[in-house]
């Protein structure tokens, strides 16, 4: 049985009481909201924090408002809640499909959005026991310095695991950060970096406490695919998002992000160049497709083929595609 190491557990009642008992106790203090992957990567040993400030009872990190304008949605707005809320239903379904395919129901009605966006990269050779690394010498995201992906690499490449954010980058979607320094609005596109140990410019002590997304114009469509093994509780192995902007039934705008290869979720470039001025028939989808493979190269860090996962691409592209030309 794993066990959970003994800690002390704080409930703040607001950001400020929060960030001021993460402050006090500084790297030996982590927050939590839902807890749906921190916890079990507690019990591998991965996490050991003598403190954890739990986030469920601020109500600042709450609520779901769908504005004329722009939407938000509060960090610790529980992943159900946003794949059923009526209103991103009818504004940005994808987002709803995307938090919908998270995991089960059980751990949906848990699990945050705000835990989502910062969910903790995952690896073959990391999300194992203490006693599995130990034997294998250990890991660069953990305890170890050799990565076992890339074989002499100094950068972990552990992967972006999470199903919410591709589709928030399509969306161009901004969050309020706030910390002991203040607060900060970062654009979700500026937020990931490309270091697996942790892919995030938050800082010590720093919370996401929101989500703000521009509302969608009414000929903007965004679709979500996600790759799996099973169609319930499995992690991604690749996700893709792509939002297509309509004018005259012509595409004006292409954005496309995909995730689950490397440490963050990628923008891909290039692949509005088939669509621009063009209708979105099969011959341009096609295109665009062709196009996304070449620029996804999956890495050995997920224990799924990598040349199947690269080759599923195209896949899903066209299936994404295909369902905003039939809207």
């Amino acid at each position: 049985m794993l066990r959970l190491h003994p800690y002390s557990y704080h409930r703040p009642t607001s950001v400020a009481d929060a960030i001021e008992l993460l402050a006090e106790h500084g790297a030996d203090a982590l927050p939590i909201a839902g807890g749906t992957d921190l916890v079990p990567n507690m019990k591998h040993g991965l996490f050991t924090p003598g403190h954890l400030v739990a986030l469920s009872g601020v109500a600042e990190m709450r609520g779901i408002r769908v504005g004329d304008d722009e939407i938000r949605i509060g960090a610790c707005e529980s992943l159900d809640s946003v794949a059923t809320d009526e209103g991103l239903l009818e504004s940005i379904p994808a987002l709803a499909q995307a938090a919908a395919l998270v995991s089960g129901p059980q751990l949906r009605r848990t699990g945050t959005l705000g835990g989502n966006v910062c969910l903790d990269t995952r690896c073959t050779y990391y999300n194992q026991t203490r006693f599995w690394r130990k034997a294998l010498g250990y890991c660069l995201k953990k305890d170890g310095d050799d990565c076992h992906v890339v074989r002499g690499g100094t950068r972990c490449v552990a992967a972006h695991s999470a199903d919410t954010p591709p589709v928030l980058m399509v969306l161009d979607a901004e969050l309020d950060i706030e910390g002991p320094s203040g607060s900060r609005r970062v654009p979700i596109n500026e937020f990931f970096t490309s270091d697996g140990v942790w892919n995030r410019v938050l800082e010590p002590g720093e919370l996401l406490v929101a989500i703000r997304i521009p509302r969608p114009s009414s000929t903007t469509r965004v679709a979500f695919r996600k790759l799996r093994a099973r169609n319930a509780i499995d992690f991604p192995l690749a996700n893709l998002a792509v939002s297509v902007t309509l004018t005259d039934e012509r595409v004006s705008s292409l954005k496309m992000v995909a995730s689950g290869m490397g440490s963050y979720p990628r923008k891909l470039g290039k692949v509005e160049d088939a669509a621009l001025g063009n209708r979105l028939d099969p011959a341009v989808i096609d295109a665009v497709a062709q196009q996304a493979f070449r620029q996804c190269r999956p890495l050995e860090n997920i224990t799924v083929d990598r040349e199947w996962r690269r080759a599923m691409i195209p896949v899903l592209v066209r299936r994404a595609l295909g369902e905003i030309a039939a809207a």
